[in-house]
C-alpha cells in the first residue's frame, strides 16, 4: 500500500555551511493552501523516513485525527563525520547549522507553505546526536522553535551548562526519552559511553526548569530504532495535538 502523502524534495544552497543541502518534505493527504500546518523539521532525516516510518506513521495519525496539520522536513548527513561536524556540541560546524536552520531553513518553509509563523508550531525532531542538536538549537533560538523532541540524546557537560543557563527554558516544550539499557553505547568514534545516566541529569534539571516536559525511561530500551521508532506515536501525538 502506497503512501498516501506527497514526498518533495528541494534544494538549498546555505550560506551559513558553504554547502548545497537537501530537504525532503512530506505533506499529509489533502494538502491545501487554504489550512495552516505545523512544521517537524528532522535531523537524520533519511532515518526518520527510513528506519522511523514517520511517513506511514504521518498517513495514520492524520487519518485518525489524532494529530493536526503537520508537515515533516528531513535534513540529512552526508556520512558520519559530517553528521558529527554538524550535530555534536563541539563539532566544527555545530554553530553554522544552528543558524542554518534558523535562518534559511525557517524562511523557506515559510515562504513555501502556510504556518503559523510562531515558535510553538515548529518542532524540532532528533536522535542522539541528533536530538542534542535539536535542544541545543532550541534553547538558543526558543523565540523560532518553540518544541523538542528528543530520543536518546547525547548528553556531556556542554548540553547541562547549556540548559542551566538558558533564560527561556519555560518557552519550550519538550518531549525526551533514554532506554533503561543505554550504558554501554557504541558511539560513531568507536568508543563506548553510558547515556543513562547523564540523561537522567539532564532529566533533572529540565523537570526544574521547563514548563511543557515529558520524560519516559523506556523499559528494556536499547540505542537503536527498534525502541525509538516504537516511540514514534507517542512522540508524535504529544506534539501535534
Amino acid at each position: 500500500m502506497g503512501r498516501k502523502g506527497s514526498m518533495i524534495e528541494k534544494q538549498i544552497n546555505s550560506t551559513y555551511l558553504q554547502e548545497n543541502m537537501t530537504l525532503m518534505i512530506y505533506q499529509p493527504e489533502g494538502f491545501s493552501p487554504l489550512y495552516k500546518y505545523n512544521l517537524c523539521i528532522m535531523q537524520d532525516g533519511n532515518d526518520y523516513y527510513q528506519l522511523g516510518r514517520i511517513a506511514t506513521l504521518s498517513d495514520k495519525l492524520h487519518d485518525s485525527q489524532d494529530i493536526s496539520n503537520t508537515i515533516f522536513v528531513g535534513i540529512h548527513y552526508k556520512d558520519k563525520f559530517d553528521r558529527r561536524d554538524k550535530y555534536h556540541p563541539s563539532g566544527i560546524q555545530n554553530e553554522a547549522y544552528m543558524k542554518f536552520l534558523c535562518h534559511e531553513i525557517v524562511p523557506l518553509l515559510e515562504e513555501l507553505f502556510p504556518t503559523y509563523y510562531m515558535g510553538q508550531s515548529r518542532t524540532l525532531l532528533g536522535d542522539s546526536l541528533a536530538g542534542t542538536l535539536a535542544l541545543l538549537t532550541a534553547i538558543r533560538y526558543p523565540n523560532t522553535f518553540g518544541k523538542v523532541i528528543m530520543q536518546s540524546p547525547y548528553v556531556d557537560n556542554t548540553v547541562l551548562e547549556a540548559v542551566k543557563s538558558a533564560r527561556d527554558m519555560d518557552r519550550i516544550d519538550i518531549y525526551h526519552t533514554i532506554g533503561l539499557e543505554e550504558t554501554n553505547v557504541k558511539m560513531t568514534n568507536g568508543e563506548r559511553m553510558d547515556f543513562l545516566t547523564p540523561n537522567r541529569k539532564l532529566h533533572q534539571l529540565l523537570k526544574s526548569t521547563a514548563t511543557s516536559y515529558d520524560y519516559y525511561e523506556l523499559e528494556n530500551g536499547e540505542h537503536t530504532w527498534k525502541y525509538w521508532q516504537k516511540d514514534l506515536k507517542r512522540a508524535l501525538t504529544s506534539m501535534f495535538l
